[in-house]
């Protein structure tokens, strides 16, 4: 488990389901990633129960963001966010990171400690050179995330994103590791 003390990275669990299930059918969210349906918790039934979570076989990584539980109360932990590590290339050396944190705890430095894990265990566990991320140019607050974690705009992608009937531009980020 990735734990900075305030905040624990882990595994994928059957628990999860229901949590996702509410994240995965928020319209609101959609627009943040590459959904545009809904999901039934038979089908987040099956991904997390099939989930392999083996980044050199299945290109990808979901690990969910918890804040951490309290000493004395061990079940009090409470899940805040995901963050997905995507189109893993090892020849390459780089990865995609995407990150959804709840509203109830957005602006409070859980986004960032997330990523700086994330960054941490890239660099340590898989030697990564490079991580990446497209985030739409509209989205000031993810923007502002990813700069404060180090990631730096290296281009802009016109008319990349469709948000309802309109087309928007996003920023292509990196964040080099060595």
């Amino acid at each position: 488990m990735l734990s900075d003390g305030i905040i624990s990275l882990r595994a994928l669990e059957p628990i999860d389901v229901d949590t996702l299930y509410h994240w995965e059918n928020d319209p609101g969210l959609w627009s943040a990633g590459v959904t545009l349906a809904p999901y039934s918790q038979k089908q987040l039934w099956d991904y997390v129960n099939n989930y392999d979570g083996d980044i050199f076989s299945a290109k990808q990584l979901r690990l969910m963001i918890d804040l951490h539980p309290d000493c004395d109360n061990p079940d009090s932990r409470v899940t805040i966010g995901t963050l997905d590590l995507f189109d893993f290339d090892a020849a390459n050396s780089r990865c995609g990171v995407g990150i959804l944190i709840a509203a109830p705890y957005q602006r409070q430095g859980y986004g960032l400690r997330a990523l700086e894990l994330t960054s941490r265990y890239c660099r340590e566990v898989y030697s990564l050179h490079q991580l990446h991320s497209i985030v739409s140019a509209d989205n000031t607050a993810s923007r502002g995330l990813f700069e404060k974690a180090g990631y730096s705009i290296s281009g802009r992608l016109r008319s990349w994103l469709r948000l309802a009937n309109r087309y928007t531009d996003a920023y292509f980020y990196q964040k080099f590791l060595q």
